[in-house]
């Protein structure tokens, strides 16, 4: 078995980063996220690597946009305001259709909010981002592991389908110390034809672009891309299943609400109640069809979030009217303790809960 280290989350994210051959970052310092700029800081001089703070969260994310374009792996992380900012980048890479990896590590809000932990960026991440028809790969890891995991994965979807990849963590995720492997085996780049990477007059030039200017040709860009994302939903979907063989009763959390929900589920088994979880881990694409698969047998669905309830509205489009799906939340930066889930869950089993 490899070798653990003790690392936070925002670190675990950068080492993995460099790992997965990103040797460019571009960035600027928010918190909870700003352990991921500070480590690159560090890191990239070091293997001949490019880190640069840039002058704003705009200036970032349109530098991510000109590495993207030359087919190299790179990388900018934030928090929710900061990602906000970005939102017009976000937008014009999917209409370059060029990879990237983009890291938000939550804070509450809206507005400036507070630095603590939130889940309420969801909408933000699964629904586009940005203007535009679009999607972002999004992956949400709900441990340190998982933090290093998914970043390496990101890159590698990103190229593989040519499109930004994002990490939703929360601020717990980004600042809790766990042990960690770096043992990581990952896809070599795929190759890159469309890149800017200079012809030396062997084949035409490339021109990386989002502007049509003849309404159908944007028309069918987007029908094609479409039918793209249709793949990924077919075969990139990512989940867990804790104790669903005989549940009765289904929560849905994902990142930290999942690891309290564990604990409330553990809890409210000892007692008699047969529950489950279904956690998502790429919230886009969404396990539709795992959630659908449950409300076969499954009577009642909870949603355990940081926010005023988001990715409740995607369980209950999978649940698709079979089952009842009720809200367990907590918001503004609160995490909501595992005695608060367990109430919730003993009041569906009761048949208090609507």
């Amino acid at each position: 078995m490899a070798d653990k280290v003790l690392m936070k989350g925002n670190e675990a994210i950068a080492e993995a980063a460099i790992l997965a051959g990103c040797r460019h970052y571009f960035g600027y310092p928010i918190t909870p996220q700003t352990e991921v700029a500070a480590y690159m800081a560090k890191r990239m001089p070091k293997i001949g690597g490019t880190f640069l703070q840039a002058e704003s969260e705009i200036a970032a994310i349109n530098m991510v946009y000109g590495v993207a374009s030359t087919g190299k792996r790179v990388m900018t992380s934030s928090s929710s305001p900061g990602i906000s900012l970005k939102g017009e980048g976000l937008s014009y890479l999917a209409g370059a259709d060029l990879p990237a990896l983009v890291v938000n590590v939550q804070r509450g809000g809206p507005g400036l909010g507070g630095i603590q932990p939130s889940q309420s960026d969801y909408f933000q991440a699964t629904k586009g981002g940005a203007h535009g028809d679009f999607h972002m790969i999004v992956l949400a890891p709900d441990s340190v592991q998982e933090m290093a995991e998914l970043t390496v994965r990101g890159f590698e979807l990103a190229d593989q389908y040519r499109m930004t990849a994002m990490i939703l963590a929360d601020g717990t995720m980004g600042q809790m110390m766990e042990p960690v492997s770096l043992d990581f085996k990952f896809r070599d780049p795929v190759e890159k034809p469309w890149a800017v990477t200079g012809t030396g007059m062997k084949r035409e030039h490339n021109i990386i672009n989002s502007l049509y200017l003849k309404p159908d040709l944007l028309e069918k860009t987007n029908f094609d891309r479409f039918e793209r994302y249709k793949v990924i939903e077919e075969n990139e979907v990512l989940y867990e299943e804790y104790k669903m063989e005989d549940a009765e009763i289904c929560v849905a959390a994902f990142g930290i609400a999942a690891r309290v929900a564990k604990n409330a589920i553990d809890q409210a088994r000892e007692q008699g109640v047969k529950v489950g979880l279904i956690r998502p881990i790429t919230l886009w694409p969404f396990p539709t069809k795992a959630f659908a698969a449950a409300a076969e047998k499954v009577g009642h669905f909870l949603s355990v979030e940081l926010s005023m309830g988001q990715m409740i509205e995607d369980v209950r489009l999978a649940v698709n009217g079979k089952a009842p799906v009720s809200l367990c939340n907590r918001t503004g930066g609160m995490i909501p303790l595992p005695e608060q889930v367990l109430d919730a869950i003993l009041s569906i089993h009761n048949g208090g809960a609507k």
